[in-house]
């Protein structure tokens, strides 16, 4: 049998508390099996550690020695793999317009105690978060989850209507949202914010163009095909020559989300990026 790290607690926790009944406890395990992992260490080492005497708790003076050898080794192997957990890198994954000031501060006090973040722009952050290509997603679209998955609200963001250069919307007055309700719609049905459910009343026979991404989308929103509407984030991090974003005092807001897998149990780095975020 080779020497395991389970000998050398078991030994600490032995030689700290001095009797093996607190140290089992301590341990979590019985007394026998304590005494058995105790005997285990001193066959392996070929010496005996521990004074067997019913009076006291002793050591002997190679007991003494092992010990300060094992209290070292422990702590050298306990600040390695603190350092190395903080080093972690966790992926996040998002689809489009990452909102830039929040995640540079998060990023910025992540990395502060020694984290590091990847970032990865992905079509689907679900499916990536599933098949484990990313940690965390960054996800607009309020959608039923597996139990696998859990998501938390970071933020609410404004939404504004994106149309065509060309479209009599582009320059109309006094839009509300309830107007744009029987217009042409185009739809990101994979990351978009905004679909036929978005108003309080679905027409029947609306027309919905469907996309799956972005870029698609602002090119068909171009092209004259249908509205949309996006985070305000758009009007700065993606102006089209062909689109025009307009304010809509009473467009309903779209939520920003984080989402991981609690299934296996997020790793440290996963969890400490979430409280810091």
């Amino acid at each position: 049998m080779d020497l395991e790290l389970r000998h050398l607690r078991a030994y600490l926790a032995l030689c700290d508390e001095g009797n093996y009944t607190r140290a089992a406890q301590r341990l979590h395990v019985t007394q026998p099996s304590l005494t058995r992992t105790i005997q285990q260490l001193e066959r392996i080492l070929d010496t005996r550690l521990v004074e067997r005497t019913s009076r006291r708790f002793d050591l002997t003076d190679d007991g003494v020695e092992f010990r300060v050898h094992a209290r070292r080794i422990l702590a050298d192997l306990d600040t390695v793999c603190a350092e190395l957990q903080l080093r972690a890198a966790v992926a996040v994954g998002f689809s489009w317009l990452l909102p830039d000031t929040w995640f540079a501060d998060v990023r910025t006090r992540f990395e502060a105690v020694g984290g590091h973040v990847e970032i990865h722009r992905v079509d689907d952050p679900i499916a990536a978060l599933t098949a484990r290509t990313i940690d965390i997603a960054l996800y607009r679209k309020q959608i039923r989850l597996p139990r696998t998955l859990a998501a938390r609200e970071i933020a609410t963001e404004r939404r504004v209507l994106a149309v065509s250069a060309e479209s009599p919307l582009a320059h109309a007055g006094n839009l509300r949202w309830d107007d744009l309700a029987t217009y042409p719609l185009v739809v990101n049905t994979i990351s978009g914010t905004t679909d036929e459910t978005s108003w309080p009343t679905r027409l029947p026979g609306r027309q919905v163009i469907e996309c799956t991404n972005f870029d698609e989308w602002i090119e068909l929103v171009a092209a004259d095909r249908g509205i949309g509407a996006v985070p305000e984030l758009a009007r700065t991090r993606a102006p089209h020559p062909g689109v025009v974003y307009r304010d809509i005092p009473d467009a309903p807001p779209s939520h920003l989300y984080l989402i991981w897998r609690t299934d296996p149990a997020p790793s440290r780095s996963v969890r400490r990026f979430l409280d810091t975020a």
